[in-house]
């Protein structure tokens, strides 16, 4: 939703990029490049409570590590793979922006 509302919001500076020589490539790197930027920073905001909560279960796991580097390297790939498609639809959108109708877009 957050990349999606960005896109809209930008879509004048969008078509001044495009306008001034932007290639769409570049456009659909930058919007996903947004995207996947607020992941990493979820998931840096995310690993130091998620540390701290492996190591409070610890003592109430049984037979089952308590740290599963397998798992997680798993779980923060598809959550990295989901943000890609899902930030992917609205680069998309603003790769395809005419230059002259997102100008005339802020009027």
């Amino acid at each position: 939703m957050r990349v999606s509302y960005a896109v809209t919001t930008r879509t004048g500076e969008i078509g001044l990029r495009s306008a001034l020589g932007a290639s769409p490539g570049g456009v659909l790197r930058l919007v996903l490049g947004d995207g996947l930027r607020l992941v990493g920073l979820g998931i840096l905001a995310g690993v130091p409570p998620t540390w701290l909560a492996m190591r409070a279960l610890r003592s109430q796991l049984r037979d089952v590590p308590a740290a599963d580097p397998v798992s997680a390297a798993v779980a923060l790939g598809v959550l990295v793979v989901c943000a890609t498609v899902a930030a992917s639809v609205p680069a998309w959108r603003a790769s395809r922006v005419a230059p002259a109708v997102a100008l005339n877009s802020g009027r």
